[in-house]
């Protein structure tokens, strides 16, 4: 393919990322300045401090579609899967052996040990 054609893609690119940040800081700032003054009393922002709140949110909680934490599911299913390969591997007596030590070591529900009797 030729040059051209990757610069106009590029050129496509970038106005449609500066569109995007343009009306995510108008839509912030106006929602921002409808909502707040009235609600909690704070102050009506610009649109370069809309910016800056878009900003340090993406910073603070990692939004902005892709990236994130959307894959703690597999994370889970994953540490799963390597406790139940080493349960596996331990022989009867050192999986109760384990079972023992877990429930000594770690409270019920609501900080109470499971051998306890919840007090009426």
């Amino acid at each position: 393919m030729n040059r051209s054609f990757w610069l106009k893609k590029a050129v496509k690119f970038v106005f449609f990322a500066a569109l995007f940040v343009a009306v995510a800081g108008y839509v912030t700032m106006n929602l921002w300045n409808y909502l707040m003054p009235f609600i909690f009393h704070l102050p009506a922002l610009t649109f370069w401090q809309a910016l800056g709140l878009l900003l340090l949110s993406r910073l603070l909680f990692g939004g902005f579609g892709r990236g994130g934490r959307s894959n703690w599911g597999a994370r889970s299913r994953a540490w799963k899967q390597q406790i139940d390969q080493k349960m596996a591997t331990f022989s009867p007596e050192e999986r109760e052996k384990f079972r023992q030590q877990m429930r000594s070591r770690c409270a019920g529900s609501w900080g109470r040990r499971p051998t306890e009797a919840p007090a009426n």
